[in-house]
Order: C-alpha cells, then sequence, then structure tokens
C-alpha cells in the first residue's frame, strides 16, 4: 500500500496537480511527472482562489439551507414561555404526607438507645393524643430488656399505660416504612433513606434516673408530641 501511494504521488501527474505539496516538489525534481516552476505560483494561486469561489457557488446553485420548522406547542423549544411555576415547599411535614398519600396515615418512628425510656414515652402520648390518626413506632439501636420501671410510674401518672411496651430492636425496614424518624439523643445509629424527615429531640437520658428526674422529660416529650401532631394530624384532617 505504502509503495503504491508513494508511486502515486511520484509518477502520476494527477496526483501531482491535486496535492499542492507534491506540486512543489515536482517543480525542483527532473521527473516528467510535475510542473514547471515558473508555473507553480499561478498554480497555487489558482487554487486557493477555487477555494474562496467554492462556497459561493455552493450557495448560488443549491442555496441557503431552509429554516428549522417551529416546534409544535407543548414541546421543549417552547417550555420556557409556558413552563408552570413550581410550587413552594411544603410548610410542613404534614402538608407533604398528605399531598403524596391524601388517603394514608401519617407514620412517625421515634429512636432513642435503648427504647427503654424516651422513645417509649414519646410513642404513647403520640398514639394516646392522636389516635388511628396516625401510625406509631418505637425502636432502639441497642434495645434495653424492659421498659424503665420509673417511665412506666411517671407515664401512668398521667393516664397512660405503657407497662407492658417491650423494647424493640431498630431495622431499616422500619426507617423505610415511616414518614418522619425521630430520634433522641447522642449515640443513636439509625439508617438514613431518602424521602424521609429526620428530626433529632434533645433529651435528657431517664436511663438510671427516678420517677422525680423523669417527670420532667416526660412534661418536654408531651410537649413535643402536641406540636408534632398539629403538623401531621390535626383535629379533623381526613
Amino acid at each position: 500500500m505504502a509503495s503504491y501511494i508513494g508511486a502515486a504521488y511520484w509518477f502520476a501527474s494527477s496526483t501531482s496537480f491535486a496535492n499542492p505539496a507534491a506540486t512543489v516538489g515536482r517543480a525542483f525534481t527532473d521527473t516528467f511527472a510535475g510542473i514547471a516552476p515558473g508555473s507553480v505560483g499561478p498554480f497555487i494561486v489558482a487554487r486557493l482562489a477555487g477555494a474562496a469561489l467554492g462556497p459561493g457557488l455552493v450557495l448560488a446553485v443549491f442555496g441557503r439551507p431552509a429554516p428549522a420548522p417551529a416546534a409544535p406547542a407543548g414541546t421543549r423549544a417552547e417550555s420556557h414561555l409556558a413552563a408552570p411555576t413550581p410550587p413552594s415547599p411544603a410548610s410542613s411535614v404534614g402538608s407533604r404526607i398528605h399531598h403524596e398519600h391524601p388517603s394514608e396515615q401519617a407514620s412517625v418512628l421515634f429512636v432513642c438507645v435503648h427504647n427503654a425510656g424516651r422513645s417509649q414515652m414519646a410513642a404513647a402520648f403520640l398514639t394516646h393524643l392522636a389516635g388511628e390518626r396516625v401510625q406509631v413506632r418505637s425502636a432502639g439501636s441497642a434495645p434495653a430488656a424492659t421498659v424503665n420501671p420509673a417511665v412506666v410510674e411517671a407515664m401512668a401518672e398521667v393516664g397512660v399505660d405503657v407497662s407492658a411496651e417491650v423494647p424493640k430492636v431498630l431495622t431499616g425496614e422500619a426507617v423505610q416504612t415511616s414518614d418522619v424518624v425521630i430520634t433522641m439523643g447522642y449515640g443513636d445509629t439509625c439508617p438514613v433513606f431518602p424521602g424521609k424527615r429526620y428530626l433529632d429531640w434533645q433529651l435528657r437520658d431517664p436511663a438510671g434516673q427516678g420517677v422525680d428526674a423523669v417527670r420532667p422529660i416526660r412534661d418536654e416529650i408531651e410537649t413535643r408530641i402536641r406540636g408534632l401532631i398539629t403538623e401531621i394530624a390535626p383535629v379533623g384532617q381526613a
């Protein structure tokens, strides 16, 4: 192949004239295929003129290309003219839940380390105050064997019975099937899934505390739960 191409450049007049480099090169040799040195300049000028005139000749013969047809209404080309204004983010988790699942309960998961105190009180208050309007779960990253007796006593004082509750281990499924995940205190390990609302309530740990120390924690949890209910399950909600 290389020999064939080389022969074409050195021994074929048509190739010499077609390639300016070969034309100039042939002008300095005595081979029979080439061009006279005096003709090199006019030949190159003629080629440049032809290159300049070529596009004009194409336009004269074929004309300018037709413009692309306008995109029909509603296509991406006009979407910037008629695109609706995106809705503003929901002001509360309750709005988001009921826009996405208008006929479903909100689902809340409370998580603390042992699932024996704070998360049990929060789950019990939410169940007691919201009833069937909210689906409630609680779990712990390192669940204890039983619920803290001081927590049972403190909750009984306000008419909420948690004596039959059993601490449960936190699972990814419990997180994934909840709309709102509320952790309590430091050290909790909780899987993160997109589309969930995560809150962390900084509350003192009642572990090892007597009922006198648990009461303020209980009361703070009740206040937080009442605020949560107004967001996700207000009274009269369908």
